[in-house]
Parts: structure tokens; sequence; C-alpha cells
């Protein structure tokens, strides 16, 4: 939570991709007093989605349906968008497409920030994560822990700049790019 402060303070509005159950807002709004969170996610987990935060903050928005496969995005813009856990579960392109969105929506001076498990040129960080990996592909031959370097490169070309890496709990990382 702390790094998170860093760069998300009251009156921002936050967009989350794959916000699964909720709990990234809710446990967000309730540290960051002010902060607005817009969650979003695709079927089959839309509806519990929208069922964990049915009126539980005035912080927390009406969740959208939103499929990174789709082009039906909003035109509306925000001070940062969040995604944990999302880059090594879904398909390559979509990972693409995410940071390409994040271009578009994420106001000048505003930030991406990825959270999850990277490879760093072609290597990862720990045995657990090379597992890991293992265990994605023969779940989901498309999934699998990216590598910083390319996750560099997408936001480069969406019009984004790496501020920081930090390394979080569990062999994670989180990546905070500002437009």
């Amino acid at each position: 939570m702390g790094v998170l402060k860093r760069y998300l303070q009251a009156g921002k509005t936050v967009f989350e991709i794959g916000s699964g159950s909720g709990q990234h807002a809710l446990h967000f709004v309730d540290q960051l007093p002010g902060l607005r969170w817009q969650p979003s996610d695709t079927d089959p987990y839309f509806d519990g989605l929208c069922q964990n935060l049915d009126n539980v903050s005035p912080n927390i928005l009406a969740p959208q349906k939103r499929d990174l496969a789709q082009d039906d995005w909003p035109d509306t813009q925000y001070d940062a968008m969040y995604a944990a856990n999302v880059a090594h579960i879904v398909a390559q392109d979509l990972v693409a497409a995410l940071i390409q969105r994040a271009g578009e929506m994420v106001r000048a001076g505003g930030f991406l920030m990825l959270y999850g498990p990277y490879r760093y040129e072609g290597n990862f960080t720990t045995q657990s994560n090379a597992d890991f990996d293992v265990w994605l592909k023969q779940r989901n031959p498309q999934s699998g822990i990216r590598d910083f370097e390319w996750i560099c490169h997408q936001a480069e070309m969406a019009g984004l700049v790496l501020l920081e890496d930090h390394v979080m709990p569990a062999n994670n990382q989180l990546l905070v790019f500002r437009k």
C-alpha cells in the first residue's frame, strides 16, 4: 500500500483492468480516502464483481464490463490505470492491448501500474516463478510470465515511460509508467 500512496491521492480516479472479486477496489478506497476507483472485468467474472461491490462505497464507481479483445472502450480519461495479476494470465496480444489502452485512457502525467511477476533479460527472478510459468502455460498456452523489456517496449510505443520498478511480496513487481 505504501508504494501506491506515492502515486494515488484523494481526488484521483483509477481505472482497474481485471478487477476480479473487487478486492483491490475495496482495499484501496478504504486505505486512500478520496480516491475514486473504476473497477472493470469481463465474463465470467463481471456479475460477481457487480454483486460484491453493490453500494459498498461512494468512491467505488459502478463496474464496467470491458474485454481487452474488444474496441468498445470509453473515451473517459483517468489519472491512473491499474492491473494486478493480469499480464501473465491473458494472451500476450491482450497485454499489448491493455498497455495501448492505458496510453489512450490515462491523462498526461498519469500512471499505468502493472503488478505481477516478470522475467528480466529472459530470466525468471526465482525458481518458483519459473515453476509458476510452467503451470500457467499448462492451463493456457497463451498465458505466461512476460518479459520486462517487452512490457517496457509496449509502454514506450503507447507513450508511457517507465518511472519505477518496485520489488513486491511473493516474487512480484509493481511496474509504474508515466504518461
